[in-house]
């Protein structure tokens, strides 16, 4: 098991952790301009494979830190569905 299926688990739909405040809130969280031009530079180094250590580590981290945003995205935007419902 890997730590998103162990996030998805613990942020059950069913078991929900959210209140309808903190769900908006997590729906509003972006990343600043200045974070999203670092990641096109990094991504964009990394399809020419010229990464250096200390910047792969920091773009698998932003990769790393978008999926858990998503998965945290999707269990607002559930949640927030099911009390409309």
């Amino acid at each position: 098991m890997n730590s998103f299926s162990s996030l998805e688990k613990m942020l059950d739909p069913d078991r929900p952790c959210f209140t309808r405040e903190t769900a908006a809130n997590i729906l509003q969280i972006e990343a600043g301009p200045a974070k999203n031009t670092r990641m096109e530079e990094l991504a964009a180094k990394a399809n020419e494979g010229r990464l250096t250590r200390e910047e792969e580590a920091e773009h698998r981290s932003h990769i790393y830190a978008g999926k858990m945003m998503s998965i945290l995205k999707l269990q607002a935007r559930l949640f927030l569905k099911r009390q409309s419902a």
